[in-house]
């Protein structure tokens, strides 16, 4: 498998001005136009390829046991 890292400063530089300045006709502008909000993407790319796992996975946990309390309330 192969080893993920974060982005160089120049990389995330790169996609946060194509993010925030999409091409005309390009799928980022369209995403955009269809309502994505790309700020969140933005925010998703800051974080170290660990963080965004550490935040799914807590993100998995709180779904764990809201689930878990709607099972019991039944």
């Amino acid at each position: 498998m192969r080893k993920l890292l974060p982005l160089t400063p120049e990389q995330l530089a790169r996609a946060e001005y194509k993010l925030m300045n999409p091409a005309p006709g390009s799928r980022i502008e369209a995403a955009q136009k269809f309502g994505v909000d790309l700020t969140l993407l933005v925010e998703q790319l800051r974080l170290t390829p660990a963080q965004r796992v550490r935040k799914l996975e807590d993100a998995v946990n709180e779904l764990a046991k809201i689930r878990g309390i709607g099972r019991r309330s039944k």
